[in-house]
């Protein structure tokens, strides 16, 4: 999936839908891979590129919850932008 870079609004927040990722003025990066909510990675590499997109390392391990309250977890990578689900 092809990630979107956000930027905070007026107000300062940051408001992201699945693929998007954006730097928090006051939380540092954070990120809504694919079907997941949206988490912080503060112990990641991010490098910025000069087009807006970011590669984050090491690879990105958030965990969620389904519907049911079931235990979910995303593991992948975004690279230049793009998200990769490994």
């Amino acid at each position: 999936m092809i990630g979107r870079r956000v930027y905070p609004n007026e107000s300062g927040e940051l408001r992201l839908a699945e693929g998007d990722y954006g730097l928090h003025p006051k939380s540092g990066w954070q990120v809504r891979p694919p079907g997941q909510h949206a988490g912080g990675i503060p112990k990641h590499t991010v490098i910025e590129h000069g087009d807006g997109t970011i590669t984050v390392s090491p690879s990105i391990l958030l965990y969620d919850f389904d519907e049911s309250g079931n235990p979910k977890n995303w593991h992948g990578f975004l690279e230049h932008g793009v998200w990769r689900q490994v």
